[in-house]
């Protein structure tokens, strides 16, 4: 009997510390009042500088949307996991609930707006093409024949090869903004192609620099949004602290940050 009663007075203890440690699933960090949800962001990071390893230095995922993501999550109290994967496998793992939320340069096309929800575009791929003040470029076909400079593994990239199809012209590719600067200021290269926000920055400082903005379709045409399973309460959450974060400053920042504006 005694047995049998101290068997009974071991179980309800142990049924009590499994009770202590808790059942939820929910992945947090910190100790005591501190703890923050943990939200796994899923991306795809080949596609600097939005995100993409620096494999010379280290393992570790960065990039633009990285920053932008630690930025928001911060500020609503919880801290970000990064889940690496293809591309195309973004949505579906949003719909799988694999993942909490999607930043990848993502642009929120009418098909996917079917599958999933997004915040409000935070970024814009604005293109400029920059030259010499006085050199007689003035229009995307003035660059026939001509030498055009981008930034390596950049968007520019893409868009010099897209206005390769219509003009002929000579790509020459460089790991950084400020080369491509030198570069034209050294009459290497006639042109390159560079974003608007910092090319205005370079132009502050070199009066013998001059450029003009390459037309493209509207925004969500061309610009990045943060992506949500369809109905998810951190839609709502994130916009609106995306929304402070453009108009104080903040998203300006990691633009010029990321986007190589440094002189």
């Amino acid at each position: 009997m005694k047995k049998a009663i101290s068997v009974l007075l071991m179980s309800i203890l142990l049924m009590g510390v499994l009770a202590a440690c808790g059942t939820s699933t929910e992945k947090t960090s910190g100790a005591g009042g501190d703890e923050k949800k943990v939200l796994k962001m899923g991306t795809s990071a080949d596609y600097p500088p939005f995100e993409y390893v620096e494999t010379a230095t280290s393992d570790e995922i960065i990039g633009f949307d990285v920053d932008l993501a630690n930025l928001i999550a911060s500020e609503l109290g919880y801290e970000v996991e990064i889940k690496d994967m293809d591309f195309n496998g973004l949505i579906g793992a949003l719909q799988a609930e694999r993942v909490d939320f999607v930043m990848a340069g993502m642009t929120p096309t009418p098909e996917r707006k079917e599958n999933v929800d997004f915040t409000d575009v935070y970024y814009t791929a604005n293109h400029m093409i920059v030259f010499a003040k006085d050199s007689n470029i003035k229009s995307i076909e003035d660059l026939e024949g001509k030498t055009v400079g981008v930034q390596l593994s950049s968007i520019q990239e893409e868009e010099a090869e897209k206005i390769g199809e219509t003009v002929e012209i000579k790509i020459e590719k460089r790991t950084r903004i400020p080369e491509l600067v030198q570069e034209i200021k050294a009459g290497r290269i006639d042109a390159a192609i560079i974003e608007d926000t910092v090319a205005e920055g370079y132009f502050k400082n070199n009066a013998d620099l001059a450029g003009f903005t390459i037309e493209e379709g509207n925004e969500e045409e061309a610009g990045s949004a943060i992506a949500f399973p369809k109905g998810s309460k951190l839609t709502e959450e994130f916009n609106k602290v995306l929304k402070e974060k453009m108009e104080n400053g903040e998203v300006d920042k990691l633009i010029v940050k990321w986007f190589g504006g440094e002189k």
